[in-house]
């Protein structure tokens, strides 16, 4: 498929294993700064209209599909759940805007989100950043940026993240076909995203960042059918290495994007509990 026709057929798919979107007392289309002077589409979720903390979420799609309709009923489920508030990025996509445009949204929105949050009603003071699958990289990434910039963080949410550089380890080879993310899409993904020689780029497999000290707390989510899963467990292990608690939550038998399958896979529902029990956990005075 081109990009455009990935695009349609993913948003086409992408809610009919999810439950009915949740209703809430606040959903708001806003618009916030990214990299490069551009203007991107944002969507704030919160159950009630107190001032509440907020979760900065980046959705996944292999950095080329995705939006805020793709993961709508997953972000109005993390922030029924938690209690807090959500803003969903639309960041730019490659190919039209390879890395590390979606990088540099993620930042710009992190920090908009730091200083803008009281004009919002919400609590700046209580922040944390996640994400699915590419959009695990990106929130990986956000808290390594959060880290070096003196942006404190109560907790990174890391849903099937990627986190390495050339899709070269066991589980990717083990789970190559027939396991709903397949080597061929790794590569057509990657190949759309960045070029071969800058993967080794630590904002696009932030597991070959100097460092990862210092970064907030992390709640990991990863399906063990999943290419991914080898450099998701990788990460975790990096981060505990590095003192940085660590909530690793391993569901057996599922496969990548399993969050979001929660009509028909009731692991789906455990694991958005787990991630919002993180979140109440790591902003609990």
């Amino acid at each position: 498929m081109t990009p455009e026709q990935a695009r349609a057929a993913y948003a086409a798919g992408a809610e009919v294993l999810e439950p009915p979107r949740a209703p809430l007392a606040r959903v708001q289309d806003l618009q916030v700064p990214g990299g490069g002077g551009a203007v991107l589409g944002a969507r704030l979720y919160a159950p009630t209209h107190s001032e509440l903390p907020v979760l900065l979420y980046l959705h996944g799609g292999g950095f080329v599909i995705g939006g805020l309709e793709t993961h709508d009923s997953l972000c109005r489920q993390l922030a029924l759940r938690s209690g807090a508030a959500v803003l969903a990025l639309d960041y730019r996509l490659a190919p039209e805007h390879p890395f590390p445009a979606a990088v540099e949204d993620a930042w710009s929105a992190m920090r908009w989100l730091s200083a803008q949050a009281a004009s919002l009603g919400l609590d700046g003071r209580r922040l944390a950043v996640g994400g699915d699958s590419a959009g695990g990289t990106l929130a990986a990434v956000c808290a390594l940026q959060a880290r070096d910039e003196g942006l404190p963080l109560a907790l990174q949410l890391l849903i099937t993240p990627g986190t390495g550089a050339h899709a070269d380890t066991a589980s990717h080879r083990l789970f190559a076909n027939g396991f709903l993310l397949d080597a061929a899409s790794i590569e057509w993904f990657f190949d759309h995203t960045i070029a071969y020689h800058h993967r080794r780029d630590w904002r696009f497999a932030p597991l070959l960042a100097d460092d990862v000290d210092g970064v907030a707390p992390a709640c990991v989510i990863l399906a063990e059918c999943d290419p991914l899963v080898d450099e998701g467990l990788a990460y975790a292990d990096r981060l505990r290495a590095a003192g940085v608690a660590v909530e690793l939550e391993l569901y057996r038998g599922l496969t990548h994007d399993f969050i979001k399958m929660g009509r028909v896979l009731k692991e789906a529902a455990t694991a958005q509990q787990a991630a919002a029990d993180a979140l109440r956990k790591a902003w609990s005075p």
